[in-house]
């Protein structure tokens, strides 16, 4: 926002003139602003949350630092405002017609994404920091937590509504029984998952819903 002063009424017959940009602005170009991100991810990736620095994801972007300053005050800013647009992006809501076709669905989508690299280094290392850093610890939980519960409530309805689930079904214990297998193995003990895994977890877990 501008803070020059109002420019002086014109006397009658006078053109007005013509508007210039406030000195200093700056368009934030957002083919940088994107590569400053992706950098975030790689340097996350590569040190850590507490190594990480501007100066080295300047660096790995190919910007210079005031770049960075320009969008995001410091690290933690960049970081958290970096969470919330993968939370934004959200997980698809399955619509295959069955429960079991919805939490497989749900499971290859989340393998998919916890089988990245950046992924399978990046959010063991925020859930560290998430202890030290109360805003970290919201964001993650809105990333991790929130927009995956929203999922599982709207497979839940569905499947309530076609007589799959009891009304009182849980869309806590679904995520429990679907995702919590999935993140124990591809995460914290970093096995590969081996084929048909995802079509045994699906069946073990509606197994376990409708029991």
């Amino acid at each position: 926002m501008s803070t020059d002063p109002a420019p002086a009424p014109s006397a009658p017959g006078d053109r007005p003139a013509p508007r210039r940009a406030p000195a200093g602005a700056a368009v934030l170009r957002q083919d940088v602003t994107e590569a400053i991100r992706a950098a975030v991810f790689e340097e996350l990736a590569a040190v850590g949350f507490a190594r990480m620095s501007i100066e080295g994801i300047a660096r790995r972007a190919g910007v210079g630092k005031t770049a960075v300053y320009r969008r995001w005050k410091s690290k933690l800013a960049l970081v958290l405002d970096l969470i919330t647009a993968v939370a934004a992006e959200g997980m698809p809501v399955p619509d295959t017609g069955s429960l079991h076709g919805d939490v497989r669905a749900v499971l290859e989508v989340a393998a998919h994404a916890l089988r990245h690299p950046l992924a399978s280094q990046v959010v063991p290392d925020l859930l560290v920091e998430a202890a030290r850093h109360p805003e970290i610890a919201d964001t993650v939980r809105a990333v991790l937590l929130d927009g995956r519960r929203g999922v599982a409530a709207r497979i839940v309805r569905a499947a309530v509504e076609r007589g799959e689930l009891p009304a009182d079904a849980d869309p806590d214990r679904v995520l429990d029984l679907v995702l919590g297998p999935l993140y124990w193995r591809l995460v914290v003990v970093r096995t590969s998952a081996p084929a048909g895994y995802l079509d045994d977890l699906a069946r073990s877990a509606v197994a376990a819903l409708t029991a």
